[in-house]
């Protein structure tokens, strides 16, 4: 029996668990640095007064849970096509989201979820840059039917326009009905072996800046429990030791091993059980071990389509995909790119002929004046050791000591800098538009010049002679920019796109 979406419901009734988790944990993030006094420096004449507040917080908590589950109510009304939802204790707030607006229904489930059996079902439309609504606690069938009702509107759409496109509609049918289907076969599925390779081949420098921050805020957080002299006596200690034992070596490599032991299980703990499935022409991505998530891409709504591999994916033959659907705000932007670890070749041209109805060819290149490359160099090169021998020379002489840290720093650079400027390069066809960059990571970014919103070209007055320019094509899933190429051959692509799009009938919002 279908659940009456038409009449106010609340979540399921366990859900007042998760109320009381999420509560919790906001005040305990709160009163943080509070507890952490308490617990570092704990009188034991006043162990009453604390036993007293830790049940005072609890009961609050468990109080503004309960009201918070029976003010929340969903329906839809199906007259104006609305999905509406009312929240709030003393503040009652009641959100009304269009249908038709509707551009994404996620179905998610955390481990505290998962233990008590419910699910979260987050709606997102193109028009605000955070989550217009959000269950926090539904069961699965309920979440599954309600995702179905939210996108019915679209559905019945997508199947108008594939009704007035019958004619041109049978000759794709028949060249793509390998790719569509409506089995509940997962289309892809990432194996372990396949995460394993990523975790060990990707995200180097995000691991470490993650575990970098981790130990400077416990180091932070010592320091303000602590006084200075303690904190002075232990790093004489540690200074000593590591002169002592000569173990900086060992030290080095003992961080590597954790940035890629962490990287690791970071991969393997988002990505565990990697499904995607073909559904009424959609993709339906499901993953993650603890904390689960499933989303819908819609094809029409993707805009950048971005591979990346590196030399040891190269030869592992795995490669990375991103995926940005139309969003407003750069924080949605970034939080909205949908991530695809562990395809091969075979797997990857499936998915971007799912996406672009074809295999996106580079055509004609374009590559960026020596210019860029010697702008480079002077930028993070030349000026960074010029500033460091002004800083010895001037200011404070035992900076020669570290004199090879520049010769270092500029070989890492300059190699750096050369491969960058060698992937550097814009293939434009009559059907996609590829940009390629990188130094060890190589992404290729991908756009059909039908989803262009706007096109930003310029050109310095000190360009003007050698006749170069830059170009930046605007689409709601992000920018792409190519610095320094052809202006001539710029503006004629630039002419071309403009009017292609103003021929166009692509309806992808």
């Amino acid at each position: 029996m279908d659940p009456q979406f038409s009449l106010p419901q609340r979540q399921s009734a366990i859900g007042v668990l998760i109320m009381f988790f999420n509560t919790l944990q906001k005040l305990l993030r709160a009163l943080g640095p509070i507890f952490l006094v308490l617990v570092f420096k704990f009188d034991a004449s006043y162990k009453g007064y604390a036993y007293g507040a830790i049940v005072a917080v609890v009961l609050l908590t468990a109080v503004i849970a309960y009201f918070k589950y029976r003010n929340f109510t969903f329906y839809l009304d199906d007259e104006n096509k609305e999905f509406i939802i009312q929240e709030g204790i003393l503040n009652k707030t009641k959100t009304i989201i269009q249908l038709d607006k509707i551009q994404q229904v996620n179905i998610n489930q955390s481990l505290l979820q998962r233990l008590i059996n419910v699910y979260e079902v987050t709606v997102d439309t193109a028009g605000s840059a955070a989550k217009e609504g959000e269950l926090k606690a539904v069961n699965h069938a309920l979440a599954l039917a309600l995702k179905a009702r939210l996108l019915e509107v679209q559905l019945q759409a997508s199947q108008e326009v594939d009704d007035e496109s019958t004619e041109s509609a049978v000759d794709h049918t028949v060249s793509t009905n390998d790719v569509i289907s409506n089995d509940n076969k997962p289309f892809l599925k990432i194996s372990f072996n396949s995460l394993f390779k990523v975790g060990i081949t990707s995200n180097y420098v995000k691991t470490f800046m993650l575990i970098l921050a981790f130990f400077t805020t416990i180091y932070e957080n010592f320091k303000n429990l602590f006084s200075e002299q303690d904190l002075d006596k232990q790093n004489q200690n540690i200074t000593n030791f590591v002169d002592k034992t000569s173990y900086l070596a060992s030290l080095v490599f003992g961080l590597l091993v954790l940035v890629l032991v962490v990287n690791l299980v970071l991969v393997i703990f988002k990505y565990f059980d990697y499904k995607i499935i073909k559904q009424n022409n959609n993709l339906l991505l499901s993953f993650g071990l603890l904390s689960t998530k499933s989303t819908i891409i819609k094809p029409e709504r993707v805009q950048i389509v971005t591979i990346t591999r590196n030399y040891f994916q190269k030869k592992m033959n795995i490669l990375e995909l991103k995926i940005k659907q139309a969003s407003s705000g750069e924080a949605a932007k970034k939080k909205s790119v949908i991530e695809i670890p562990g395809c091969n070749e075979e797997e990857k041209l499936a998915i971007l002929k799912m996406l672009f109805a074809k295999v996106p060819e580079e055509g004609v290149v374009l590559k960026p004046n020596y210019r860029k490359l010697v702008f480079s160099l002077f930028l993070f090169v030349f000026l960074p050791c010029f500033a460091f021998w002004s800083f010895a020379y001037y200011v404070d002489p035992t900076v020669f000591e570290y004199q090879y840290v520049p010769f270092v720093y500029s070989l890492f650079m300059f190699l750096v800098i050369i491969f960058g400027y060698k992937n550097n390069q814009l293939f434009v066809s009559d059907d996609f538009i590829i940009k390629q960059s990188g130094a060890w990571d190589i992404d290729n970014s991908v756009i059909a010049p039908l989803k262009i919103q706007a096109i930003s070209s310029s050109q310095l007055f000190w360009h003007k002679k050698a006749d170069i320019g830059s170009l930046t094509i605007h689409t709601a899933g992000g920018d792409l920019s190519f610095q320094l190429g052809d202006y001539r051959k710029i503006k004629a692509f630039v002419n071309l796109w403009l009017y292609k799009i103003e021929c166009s009938d692509s309806n992808w919002m």
